[in-house]
């Protein structure tokens, strides 16, 4: 979840028994050289950082995993259950975290992780051709055919994300987890919801893990909501709902 409407909650209505559609991984779209004046002058590798609701997609990813994963009749009953936090979310009087919390709690506690996975492939088959942002996934194509190396840093789930992140050939995912006992899945997050301020901290520690600091990479960032300004406010080239933005 991120601002009302968007990253967690309202997701767009999913037919789970759309016709899929093949994720356009060999489509060929307008191709801008990822060349700057920044990396042929320090000639640091790019580092080009993707959210992915409302960014690399047009729509919400959770509300779409949940409608395929729950199906219609019991994902729009969990809508009424949850109604009362839904609309104390929108109307700012609870933060993104609990609602959040309290949505999987209802949704996903003693899921399987094998059905889990089952709605993850349908998400990426069925959902994710269609919702795709045809800007962001031509910039994404662009950094990865630069060679650039290229991060998923996302609100959502890893129980879906992971599908997604190897759809797209993006072999870096940081996310929100969600916890799994004995192969079942608890309802609760097991990290802090990768939000806001949490995004740029992930983010941080993933640079120490590879060993490289901040400033050894040319940081490439693109969001769409208050929740990646952290991140957009580090970054040497940041865009903002297609736009160049600068903080």
């Amino acid at each position: 979840m991120n601002e009302p409407n968007t990253e967690g909650i309202h997701g767009p209505s999913v037919d789970p028994m759309h016709e899929p559609r093949a994720l356009p991984t060999n489509a060929t779209p307008p191709h801008h050289p990822m060349t700057t004046e920044a990396s042929t002058a320090t000639e640091r590798p790019v580092l080009a950082v993707f959210d992915f609701d409302g960014t690399l997609t047009t729509a919400d990813s959770l509300g779409a995993f949940l409608h395929l994963h729950l199906g219609t009749l019991e994902w729009g009953w969990a809508l009424v259950r949850q109604s009362p936090m839904l609309m104390a979310y929108v109307l700012r009087r609870v933060p993104n975290h609990q609602a959040k919390a309290a949505l999987l709690q209802q949704t996903l506690q003693g899921a399987s992780a094998d059905l889990l996975e089952e709605s993850a492939q349908r998400l990426v088959t069925r959902w994710l051709p269609r919702h795709l942002n045809p800007w962001a996934w031509d910039r994404l194509q662009s950094h990865q055919q630069a060679g650039h190396t290229c991060v998923l840093l996302s609100a959502s789930l890893d129980v879906y994300l992971g599908a997604v992140a190897r759809a797209l050939n993006i072999p870096h995912l940081i996310c929100t987890g969600l916890a799994m006992q004995d192969g079942r899945c608890s309802g609760r997050m097991s990290t802090p919801n990768c939000h806001g301020e949490e995004k740029w901290r992930r983010l941080q520690a993933w640079l120490a893990q590879q060993g490289q600091p901040r400033e050894s990479w040319e940081l490439h960032a693109y969001g769409d909501t208050r929740g990646d300004l952290p991140v957009l406010r580090q970054a040497d080239q940041a865009w903002w709902r297609g736009r160049p933005w600068d903080s």
